[in-house]
């Protein structure tokens, strides 16, 4: 027959192109296996052969022509014992061994035992020399028997002397337990304190570097070394009493600059339980881990820190007392320092509102220190919060603290609110704003003017931009907005409160300048209430000076601002202002004069238009008269102001002309400044401030005798006329002792040089002065008892 024809045909090349790459690697794969698993059997079966060769030359039978060659024993004596000195029991051993033995089948020179086949590979003989002799006297030993080992000659029992204990060693165990307890019932060597602060000074060392150490690697390698947190967050419970506040104290600081660094800049979010199923990359797992880890020992330090101002505020003592209440008072400080550094420079980490609400109520505490930390660490959060996410929480705490305390917290608590950087909100829009707007153009009107290719690269365009504001980083100005007005609508929610049910209470002098600051930002519809609100605190007559400054002022704020569209003349504002001129003076309210300052810009530069002649004349020369009795700061601001007054309305020339204007004199003491005649007077309190001590002062009252000249001889140098009043009552204010333009030295005379007497006087004086004393000298010597001399008998 005919073999078979193989059906399989050989592959072309296209369809060896047409294979896939992976398929003919796991062929390759398949193949290399399967070489690799018939080696493997192969070795297997060789190992097998050599070792049935092995054990068959092991159980050969030796022939009896072949004898093995003893090997020669070494015994500690050469020569043999003789009879007489071997025991009974070693003869009749002897003799078994000798009636036992086959001269036939065995050897008498091996040393292999009888039966082979049940104790293989076992000598007796060799066993009972190898066993020590013992004498009679000596006292047996009991064994221990051990288990047995099992080698390829047969299985060889294991056994141990029992451990006797001498009476020698228990009579040394029961001196040393005895030194034991004398050592114990003795006390402990008293340390002097030179010594006790050497040992505590090596131990804090110790601590520090160990601190040290675990910090510089945390900050060298987050992410590997993230439990070392743990570890440094377990030294918060330092035990010794000797160094444990500041060991704590340490760790606290420690640990906050870990975190400030460590820490990124977004928030970390718990992960959900699909996100936890699903495999990602190693690093991805990694990250994970990191962040996990960093928030909880995060929470953890905030936790330690919470609790360390609770047993403080609550003055509660831990079990163990290591640490006074004199000194949870310093630990408390530090643990409040920590936590106002976090709340600053972590503001968008987690946890940052249970931070707030721990700060929050600090800022109204008892001590000093801490209200201060916490006061100026709002301030500062206020300050650089730009979008207002944090600032909202902040006040929104703040506003449920003086309602829960019934208005009663410090004052400071409520100027932090002056710190907010509001400056727009969203005003409501008229119904017009409101309604959309009309379509001027449909969509199929536009579709026929625009071509295709037009429509093409507006919709690219429209796309574009799109992506554009998405990928934008800055703040959106809407959502700034909607927070500010938030932020806002609370804050004067807090205000109104006070304004209507605590009004004599010391937050109003901060309500007032809370008002004065965001009056401008108040909605339209409370304009009314509130100035009638003002209107009565200050007849009232409750108010202090300053506090009456600030509702003048919070009043102007409201009318300079949305107001200008009301019909409100507020001459009873102008009035108490001018009433109130000449209380301020050269002591405790010369501070006062900057409030006053800004009054007059609101009252009389935004609202020029609204204030008639003769009030301007009134207020310019009472402020003249004002300046001749405040310090110089004052008084150089008093006269920019008069000099802004002047260029703001220029009729007021007249009161540097000697004659009179109008009929009427001038009433200086009448409190209405419309009705004094101030127009009939001159401003002659200039020519006093032409001689006054500080050359400033002088400057600006030539500069205005003159009358405030732009240019020419009589103008001011651009260093004093483009500076604000306010600016120039901060620039020369006298508060560090400090006298701004400095005074000259006087020119130090030399170490050796001694003034003559001479030098103090007048030529004609040293004239008269010599001819004197050459008169004196041409008389003689002086006798001086010559009047004695002569009433002796």
């Amino acid at each position: 027959m005919k073999p078979r024809k193989n059906t399989k045909r050989v592959p072309s090349f296209r369809k060896l192109l047409k294979t896939s790459k992976i398929k003919i690697e796991n062929k390759l794969k398949n193949k290399q296996y399967k070489q690799e698993s018939t080696a493997k059997k192969y070795r297997k079966e060789q190992r097998k052969l050599r070792q049935a060769v092995r054990d068959a030359a092991a159980k050969t039978p030796v022939p009896l022509e072949v004898y093995k060659k003893r090997e020669p024993e070494r015994e500690e004596e050469e020569e043999a014992l003789p009879l007489d000195m071997m025991d009974e029991d070693d003869l009749k051993l002897m003799e078994e061994l000798a009636q036992k033995a086959s001269f036939i089948t065995r050897d008498l020179s091996s040393s292999e035992p009888v039966h082979a086949k049940k104790r293989k590979h076992e000598s007796v003989i060799e066993k009972y020399e190898k066993m020590p002799r013992r004498m009679q006297t000596e006292p047996e030993k009991e064994l221990i028997h051990l288990l047995p080992i099992k080698d390829k000659r047969g299985i060889i029992p294991q056994s141990m002397e029992k451990p006797v204990v001498e009476e020698e060693d228990e009579e040394s165990e029961v001196e040393v337990a005895a030194v034991v307890t004398q050592a114990a019932e003795e006390p402990l060597p008293v340390l002097t304190t030179e010594e006790l602060l050497v040992l505590r000074r090596k131990k804090l060392q110790e601590k520090k570097i160990h601190i040290a150490a675990l910090a510089s690697a945390i900050l060298a390698d987050p992410e590997n070394n993230i439990k070392k947190l743990k570890e440094l967050r377990s030294m918060l419970m330092e035990q010794d009493p000797n160094v444990a506040v500041i060991i704590r104290k340490l760790v606290m600081i420690s640990l906050m600059e870990i975190f400030k660094d460590i820490t990124p800049s977004y928030k970390i979010r718990p992960l959900t339980e699909t996100e936890k199923n699903t495999k990602v990359r190693k690093a991805t797992q990694k990250l994970r881990e990191f962040e996990e880890g960093l928030v909880s020992q995060y929470r953890f330090f905030l936790e330690n820190l919470e609790q360390t101002v609770k047993d403080w505020k609550q003055r509660k003592l831990k079990k163990s007392n290591v640490i006074s209440l004199k000194a949870y008072k310093g630990l408390a400080e530090v643990a409040v320092k920590c936590l106002c550094e976090l709340l600053v420079s972590l503001p968008h980490f987690n946890f940052h509102n249970n931070i707030i609400v721990l700060i929050v109520p600090l800022m109204n505490d008892a001590s000093k220190q801490i209200s201060e930390m916490c006061c100026d660490a709002i301030k500062n959060l206020f300050k650089q919060d730009k979008l207002g996410v944090a600032s909202i929480g902040v006040v929104k705490v703040m506003s449920g603290l003086v309602k829960n305390r019934n208005y009663d917290v410090r004052p400071e608590v409520l100027m932090t609110l002056l710190h907010l950087r509001i400056k727009e909100v969203e005003v409501k829009k008229d119904a017009e704003d409101i309604a959309p707007k009309m379509r001027l153009m449909y969509y199929k009107e536009k579709r026929k003017n625009l071509s295709r290719m037009q429509r093409k690269w507006k919709k690219a365009e429209e796309k574009l931009e799109r992506e554009l504001l998405e990928v934008e980083a800055s703040e959106s100005t809407e959502k700034k907005l909607k927070l500010h007005t938030e932020i806002l609508n609370i804050v004067f929610l807090t205000y109104f409160r006070i304004l209507k049910k605590a009004q004599k209470s010391p937050l109003l002098p901060a309500v007032l300048e809370g008002l004065a600051k965001f009056a401008h930002l108040i909605n339209l519809e409370f304009f009314d209430d509130l100035l009638v609100v003002l209107h009565s605190l200050i007849m009232s007559e409750v108010l202090s000076h300053r506090e009456s400054l600030h509702c003048v002022l919070s009043a102007f704020h409201i009318l300079s601002g949305q107001g200008d569209v009301l019909n409100i003349d507020p001459l009873k504002f102008y009035t108490h202002i001018y009433k109130t001129l000449f209380k301020l003076h050269a002591g405790a309210t010369n501070d006062d004069v900057a409030i006053v300052l800004q009054c007059l810009d609101v009252m009389f530069t935004r609202r020029r238009k609204q204030v008639s002649q003769q009030r301007a004349f009134a207020f310019i020369k009472r402020l003249s008269t004002l300046a001749l009795h405040v310090l110089p700061n004052s008084s150089i601001s008093i006269l920019a102001t008069n000099r802004t007054l002047m260029h703001t309305f220029p009729k007021t020339d007249l009161l540097l002309d000697n004659e009179s204007q109008g009929s009427g004199l001038y009433l200086p003491e009448l409190e209405e400044p419309e009705y004094c005649n101030a127009q009939n007077t001159a401003l002659w309190e200039l020519h006093v401030l032409r001689h006054h001590y500080h050359p400033v002062v002088r400057k600006f009252a030539d500069h205005l005798v003159a009358g405030a000249p732009s240019e020419g001889s009589g103008a001011l140098g651009p260093e004093l006329s483009r500076r604000l009043p306010t600016e120039l009552f901060e620039a020369y204010s006298m508060k560090g002792m400090t006298f701004n333009p400095q005074i000259a030295s006087v020119t130090p005379r030399k170490k050796g040089e001694v003034l003559r007497g001479e030098s103090f006087l007048s030529e004609d004086l040293r004239e008269l002065f010599q001819t004197e004393l050459g008169k004196a000298a041409a008389q003689g010597t002086l006798d001086f008892a010559k009047h004695l001399k002569a009433s002796v008998p």
